[in-house]
This record gives C-alpha cells, sequence and structure tokens, in this order.
C-alpha cells in the first residue's frame, strides 16, 4: 500500500479513498463506526483491499488526479510487448460511468454529411461487420508535460501515459460506408457517455473527433475488445473509437453517438488551446491566441527504456540488455540508438518490425560498461523519414503537449 507524495500530483490514500467512491467503508467491508471522530489523515490498522484492486491496475501505477481519475504507468512497467489492462494508463475528462447496460446499449450515427441516420446494438456491430484485431498506440498528447518549463497546466505525465494493446472490433469505415457519406463530410466527431465535472447533463465533457481520411483507414477502429477480453468499463466499455498514432484524446470512450460533420468537428475541447499547439514555434511562456493554434495530430517519434529500471545496481565487468519500445506516430520508426556518455557517441540498437501499422516496435541492445562508476543510458529514436527525437525537450507550447525528448535511465556499476 504506497499511495503517497501530494506534493507531485500523487494523492494520499486517505484522500483517494475517500474522492473515488471507495471509501473506508467498501475498503474495510464493514461500517466504521465513529469514523467521524477519526484523525485527519489517520489510516485504519485494518487496511486490508489495495485500492486499486477495485480498478484491477498495477499496484504501481501512479494517480495524478482523481476527478476525474487519470493514473499512469512508470516505465518499467511497460516491459510488455503487448501493454496488459492493469499497466495500461487511464486518461479521463469527466466521471467515468458506474456501469453500462450492454445488452440495452446503442451506437447512434447520424450527422449533416451522413446520407442516413441510424443505430446499431453492439450484438448488430458484431455480426453484420467483420472484426479485426490490431496492435495500436495510444498516447495522451500531454504524456511529458511534467518536464516543460515554464510549467503548463494540466495532469503532469511524466513518462507513462502510453500503451499498446491489441484492440478488436469493426472498421469504422466499414460502418461509416453502410450509413453512407455525403461528399461534403469533413470530420467524424463522437459524444460519450461520461459525466461532464459540473454534473451539468446538457455539458459534455469531451467530444472530440478526427477528420474523414483519419475515419477511413484500416485501423481506425470501433472496438469492443482489448487483449482478447471484452473492454474493462475504465477503457471505454462497452465501446469505444481507437485511432492508433494521433493523441489518445481521439479515441473517446463510452460511445453512445458518432457525427458525421461537414465541418471542423466544434465540440467541447476541440477549441480554443485544448489538444492543440502553436502554428509556428514560440518561445517558452509565449502567450498565443487561439487562432495561432492547431489541431494536433500524428504524434511525433518517440522511444522508451523499460528495462532495466532506472537506478539499477549492476555488477562490474557483467554485460546488461537493455529494452524498449519507440513509435513514431502514422510513421514507421527506422533505427534506435543508445548511449552511455552522455550523448557524445552513439550505438545502434536491435530493432523489431512492427506487428502491424501504427503499432509500436521494439528494441534491445547488450550493453558492458567499461569500469565502475555512475552512467545514463540514453536513447533515441529515428521515423522513416529520418527525423529523431530531440536530446531536449522540443519546442515549448502553452499546454504542454508533445513532448517527445529522448528518455533517460541511470545506472550504477559496482
Amino acid at each position: 500500500m504506497y499511495i503517497c507524495c501530494v506534493s507531485n500530483g500523487v494523492m494520499k490514500r486517505r484522500i483517494f479513498l475517500k474522492q473515488t467512491g471507495l471509501g473506508l467503508t467498501g475498503l474495510l467491508g464493514l461500517e466504521v463506526v465513529f469514523a467521524s471522530s477519526m484523525p485527519k489523515d489517520y489510516v485504519p490498522l485494518l487496511e486490508l483491499q489495495d485500492p486499486f484492486k477495485k480498478l484491477k491496475k498495477h499496484k504501481q501505477m501512479v494517480v495524478l488526479n482523481d476527478r476525474p481519475l487519470n493514473m499512469e504507468a512508470q516505465a518499467h512497467l511497460l516491459n510488455d510487448e503487448v501493454t496488459p489492462a492493469d499497466k495500461m494508463f487511464v486518461r479521463n475528462n469527466g466521471i467515468t460511468p458506474e456501469k453500462i447496460a450492454v445488452k440495452d446499449w446503442q451506437l447512434v450515427i447520424e450527422g449533416e454529411s451522413a446520407l442516413n441516420a441510424r443505430s446499431f446494438t453492439l450484438d448488430e456491430l458484431k455480426t453484420t461487420f467483420d472484426s479485426y484485431t490490431y496492435q495500436l498506440v495510444l498516447e495522451c498528447g500531454g504524456n511529458g508535460r511534467s518536464e516543460f518549463n515554464p510549467p503548463t497546466k494540466g495532469n503532469q505525465w511524466t513518462i507513462g501515459a502510453v500503451s499498446c494493446p491489441r484492440w478488436t472490433g469493426v472498421r469504422l469505415r466499414d460502418v461509416l460506408e453502410r450509413i453512407g457519406v455525403k461528399e461534403d463530410a469533413v470530420y467524424l466527431a463522437y459524444h460519450s457517455r461520461d459525466q461532464h465535472l459540473s454534473g451539468d447533463p446538457k455539458k459534455e465533457a469531451i467530444s472530440r473527433g478526427i477528420p474523414i481520411s483519419k475515419a477511413m483507414m484500416d485501423e481506425t477502429l470501433l472496438a469492443y475488445q482489448m487483449n482478447e477480453e471484452d473492454l474493462p468499463l475504465i477503457h471505454g466499455q462497452p465501446l469505444r473509437l481507437v485511432v492508433g498514432g494521433w493523441p489518445a484524446s481521439a479515441s473517446g470512450k463510452w460511445l453512445e453517438r458518432l457525427s458525421i460533420r461537414n465541418i471542423v468537428h466544434d465540440g467541447a475541447k476541440m477549441g480554443g488551446q485544448a489538444y492543440r499547439v502553436p502554428c509556428e514555434n514560440v518561445a517558452p511562456g509565449t502567450v498565443v491566441p487561439d487562432e495561432d493554434m492547431c489541431i494536433i495530430e500524428s504524434m511525433p517519434v518517440k522511444s522508451l527504456l523499460t528495462y532495466p529500471k532506472s537506478g539499477a545496481l549492476l555488477e562490474n565487468q557483467k554485460n546488461i540488455e537493455i529494452r524498449g519500445h519507440a513509435w513514431a506516430g502514422e510513421l514507421a520508426v527506422s533505427a534506435v540508438h543508445y548511449s552511455i556518455d552522455f550523448g557524445a557517441t552513439w550505438n545502434v540498437c536491435h530493432l523489431s518490425a512492427p506487428i502491424n501499422r501504427l503499432a509500436w516496435q521494439h528494441f534491445k541492445a547488450e550493453i558492458q560498461f567499461p569500469k565502475k562508476g555512475y552512467y545514463e543510458v540514453w536513447v533515441r529514436a529515428r521515423d522513416q523519414n529520418g527525423v529523431d527525437q530531440p536530446m531536449i525537450l522540443p519546442g515549448w507550447n502553452p499546454k504542454g503537449y508533445l513532448n517527445n525528448a529522448c528518455h533517460r535511465i541511470a545506472i550504477k556499476v559496482v
């Protein structure tokens, strides 16, 4: 049981239990008599259950916020080639639905650029259309935000708001073609079951979308399974969009309605500065007008060291294998290099091909350190167009998006 550290956004366990609805009664399985008299921040002796058990999350996941609930993985938790559900980051903009009646659920598809409007039950989607399975990267646009200076507002993600599970569902394109799409169609927008934080039913927590061209790609799915199991509630049960290679905000959860639009969608968190960066580079701290901000589409090239864990101790003269993943939005990764001398020299890693388009690629390398001491291992990925990850923070932006600076881990050779 470990939740602590308020200063960096990780809430104390007591606050987490209270505000996520688990509460002391739910946690202990009994009414806590005289709970109102308990000292502030007191933790009962008989605290038997892990607060992550209800969410089915690994106990080393890090909670950044509770309203809405957001959590990320530490780098070493992401060592699996296929991200398991318990290690997948959680990004919410509103209040998670408490329960979904799957048998009564329907997806409505309409909009000014839809030739027809109709609804589908989950069974109808499964029986009407062919199913496909792809391993697809989802990464929050703000992953790495905590490193920007001047600091930017929002969840202070470090490096763990990324995942690459296997998703199973139907191609969005097949469904749209069944509905019929007018020639003036520009955007596909989603509308979801989660509630606005205010509780106002007239407000949507988030309603974003993607260009029709992206909606029509093979790998853009209406997914109902993750890693061969029904979607967990926290990840969008019973149906979600999965838009690989783009910021995860495009992959709406708890889908209730899709709108085929003849304009760039103007829903919640589509305008202003949400999920946008300056169209031109700006100096750190610059106030950028909304009209000079551009929507984020394909994510940049990036890599992550997942083994060993940063701070590892290694006996002198012993080799160690480093491992990790690399991805590049809509593109493939062409090379990954590592450095143990703070970027003075670089060595090539073995890099696997992606299992399918928009999946991350795995890299590894065998390293022998020359003598005892402190080292840092840096990794740098290159995309198919020859663009490398920056060694330092990329261009500052007001919302702290798209940090793809090289990942580093510490090694002590003793």
